[in-house]
């Protein structure tokens, strides 16, 4: 199972079908079409946030699910299936990949990634982890721990990267992450154009997940009334 999933996406497109309950598009059923429509373009997997969300990817298309599952912790920044408890509700719904925000920030209760890893290892030993992670030592510290994949998710959504682009200086993270770890990399975060995606395969990332320019059409609205409104 698991070789047979970052197989399948190697080279390939994944679309991330989100939208959160304050968005004009959250509902299950609404991205469940957006995954249909993801697997009619070509998608070869699905990044999917809460379990009813997954759940109805799963019967709308035949393509692998990233499931995670979003929820706010006072007193931490993480909120990307931060804890077991997460885990063990997506996994109603027996996704072949888990991702996880990997950084090093305070975690809910204290508890420490490489503890939650080891958890979820002996509870669930056929599961995917994919570490979303901000940084390169976030990478070395995620793929030390076991985990299947590295996702550059998180980059320029951190304190300490606040402001940066995946694409800033010619890709120079995502390069560095890439020499830094030997698991597959997976370039997401930002990715805005046909040509970037492109341009992250050929530097060397396992696969890409593009997310809003696809599937979040108020983005996409601003962005062209950005550019319509600024001056030639």
């Amino acid at each position: 199972m698991k070789a047979d999933m970052l197989v399948k996406i190697k080279g390939q497109l994944i679309v991330s079908c989100q939208a959160l309950e304050n968005e004009p598009l959250h509902s299950p059923w609404i991205m469940s079409r957006m995954a249909v429509a993801a697997a009619e373009g070509g998608a070869a997997a699905i990044r999917a946030n809460s379990l009813p969300d997954v759940q109805q990817i799963q019967v709308a298309v035949d393509l692998p699910v990233i499931a995670i599952l979003k929820r706010d912790y006072s007193g931490s920044e993480v909120f990307i299936t931060a804890t077991l408890q997460e885990v063990d509700e997506l996994m109603a719904a027996n996704p072949p990949m888990i991702a996880m925000d990997a950084t090093m920030r305070r975690r809910p209760g204290e508890l420490q990634l490489s503890e939650l890893v080891a958890a979820i290892r002996e509870r669930y030993p056929d599961l995917l982890l994919m570490a979303d992670i901000a940084t390169v030592a976030e990478a070395r510290h995620a793929a030390s721990l076991g985990f299947d994949c590295i996702g550059t998710t998180l980059h320029g959504y951190t304190r300490e990267t606040e402001g940066q682009s995946l694409a800033d200086k010619g890709y120079a993270f995502l390069q560095e992450v890439i020499e830094a770890v030997k698991v597959p990399v997976i370039a997401e975060g930002n990715v805005a154009t046909p040509e970037m995606a492109a341009d992250c395969l050929k530097l060397g990332a396992h696969a890409v997940v593009v997310g809003g320019a696809i599937t979040r059409p108020q983005q996409i609205t601003r962005r062209f009334v950005k550019a319509m409104s600024s001056p030639t």
